[in-house]
C-alpha cells in the first residue's frame, strides 16, 4: 500500500506541472491580465493535482522514514523527463538520460529498504 501510496504522489505531482506546463504555454503571446490567467483549466487543474499530491505526500509520510521516503520523488525526474521527450518533443540528451538511469537505480536500491 505505501509503494501504491508514494506512485500516487509521484503522479499527481507531474500532471500538476504538466499542467502548470500548458497553463503558461497558454499565457505566451498574449497580454492578457491577471483575471484571464486565473481562468485557465490548466492552472486549475494543476492546483488541484499539486493539492492532492500534497494530502497522498502526508500520507507516505506517516508510514515511511522521511530519509527514504524523499529520495523516491526523485522518481519525478524520470518521469517529467519522459513527458518532456514524448509529449512535448523536447531534445534529451544522453547525458541526461544517464543521469536518468542513475535515478532509477537509486530509486530501486531505496525501494529494497522500503
Amino acid at each position: 500500500m505505501t509503494l501504491v501510496l508514494l506512485l500516487m504522489a509521484c503522479v499527481l505531482t507531474c500532471a500538476g506541472q504538466i499542467a502548470q506546463k500548458y497553463a503558461v504555454e497558454g499565457w505566451r503571446g498574449g497580454d492578457a491580465g491577471i483575471a484571464a490567467k486565473l481562468r485557465s483549466p490548466w492552472l486549475w487543474l494543476a492546483l488541484l493535482c499539486l493539492g492532492l499530491g500534497l494530502l497522498v505526500w502526508l500520507l507516505v509520510l506517516q508510514r515511511l522514514e522521511v530519509g527514504v521516503a524523499y529520495p523516491m520523488l526523485s522518481l519525478n525526474f524520470v518521469l517529467i523527463t519522459l513527458v518532456a521527450h514524448y509529449l512535448f518533443k523536447e531534445h534529451i540528451d544522453l547525458r541526461h538520460w544517464c543521469g536518468v538511469g542513475l535515478v532509477i537505480a537509486g530509486v530501486a536500491l531505496l525501494g529494497q529498504h522500503a
